[in-house]
């Protein structure tokens, strides 16, 4: 067919493939304008810093849960970082490992920046796996286990370890007058429970004739598999977790007791507050009037609640790595503010932790990347108000715990040297 026979192309058509180009780049900035424009980095936008944390706040110990989530919120209520106003989203895991995998998993999804103040030992297990394959900081979880310091993958601590928190209470009760083999431990039978064990070993091995205890102490930690049968074998009771079985871990201390032709004078526990307040209630009744401590995580205010009901009020020793609820220091009275009266042990560390956030992520220079974050903090120092942290040396900010004391079902701070009273009661 000859060129002359073809039909001329239209006016109209001609404009369409010219302006076509156009069409398109017009389109796609229309496009482009209906979802958040993505700055330098991972759930970083133009106008928000997407933050999350997983937690119990539906389960057993939701009061740690709900607590950290109160903090943290408090804190970073109308607060901005580069402009940028903070989200944070908070995910329950009932405190059961398997729905914290898939809870961090749906956070990574959601495009996280990092994870804030995620709570528990065997839920940090899993979930820092997760976070470092997918290079997502881990800031300010609330565990002082060793898994954690350094651990895998990014981590920024702020809290003392359970290591330092066992340590000052049995240095406490041996220069008392407890001998070493009065210590024992009554603890949860997971990840949690065994950084508790391994704070008494390191504890217990400094001193003199306590060879065979320190084995017995190994052979438990060394025990493979979920839920291993530790009871009966040396100074150690232990619980399920998520459980309020008390008599099985009462029973292989009081084992011990004859095997070993000795007594407990001094109970370290490592749980969450309701199987604690459970095994403290049961041994009282069975006529033990053991001294028994406990760690931060247990959660102080709500294990004081939980054992009114079985009228125990005394003789229970805790450990706190927050300085004192009535403390004068500015960043307690901002808190205490700002929280009312949801203020606690555990709300407190939450606050912190998300002052602490907001320090690091104003530090940065340039960008708001994870890398950028993380540059900002290690090999730093700060003053959150009052209360210092150092990082100049590793990845834990403060060294910092508080010995309490239930007095008449009242929490006092105390001293070594009060304590000791205690012991010879």
């Amino acid at each position: 067919m000859s060129i002359f026979s073809q039909e001329p192309k239209s006016p109209r058509k001609n404009w369409l493939v010219t302006m076509r180009p156009y069409v398109l780049l017009i389109s796609g900035l229309i496009a482009a304008s209906s979802v958040p424009a993505l700055a330098a980095g991972t759930g970083v936008t133009n106008t928000t810093v997407k933050i999350g944390g997983v937690m119990d706040l539906k389960g057993q110990s939701k009061g740690l849960g709900l607590g950290m989530q109160a903090g943290i919120s408090a804190a970073l209520k109308g607060e901005k970082v580069q402009n940028r106003a903070i989200e944070y989203i908070a995910l329950n895991d009932f405190y059961t490992p398997a729905d914290t995998i898939k809870a961090t998993k749906q956070l990574i999804d959601q495009g996280i920046f990092l994870m804030l103040g995620s709570v528990g030992t065997p839920t940090a297990k899993v979930a820092l796996p997760i976070l470092a394959e997918n290079k997502v900081p881990a800031v300010g979880f609330f565990t002082g286990a060793g898994l954690l310091r350094p651990g895998v993958g990014d981590i920024i601590n702020f809290r003392a370890s359970y290591v330092e928190e066992i340590t000052n209470t049995i240095e406490a009760a041996l220069s008392a007058g407890v001998k070493p083999q009065e210590v024992c431990a009554y603890v949860q039978n997971d990840a949690y429970g065994m950084a508790g064990v391994s704070g008494i070993k390191k504890a217990l091995e400094k001193q003199p004739d306590m060879t065979e205890v320190v084995s017995k102490l190994e052979q438990i930690l060394t025990m493979k598999g979920e839920e291993p049968t530790r009871n009966g074998i040396g100074p150690v009771g232990v619980y399920p977790r998520n459980a309020n079985r008390a008599r099985e871990g009462y029973l292989s201390l009081k084992q011990w007791e004859q095997a070993a032709g000795t007594r407990c004078r001094l109970v370290v526990t490592v749980g969450t507050y309701n199987p604690i307040a459970s095994f403290i209630g049961y041994s009282r009744y069975k006529g033990d009037n053991w001294i028994v401590s406990a760690v931060s995580f247990t959660g102080a205010d709500n294990l004081t609640q939980a054992l009114l009901s079985y009228k125990v009020t005394d003789k229970v020793i805790l450990t706190n790595v927050v300085p004192a609820l009535d403390s004068q220091l500015p960043i307690v009275e901002e808190a205490r503010k700002a929280l009312g009266d949801q203020l606690s042990y555990v709300s407190l560390e939450g606050f912190i932790v998300g002052k602490l956030f907001l320090a690091i992520a104003r530090n940065i220079k340039g960008d708001i990347t994870r890398d950028n974050f993380l540059k900002a903090v290690r090999g730093q120092t700060f003053d959150l108000d009052g209360l210092k942290l150092d990082f100049t040396n590793d990845n834990q900010g403060s060294d910092f715990v508080q010995l309490t004391y239930l007095d008449n079902g009242e929490l006092k701070s105390t001293t070594p040297q009060k304590l000791a009273m205690v012991f010879q009661q």
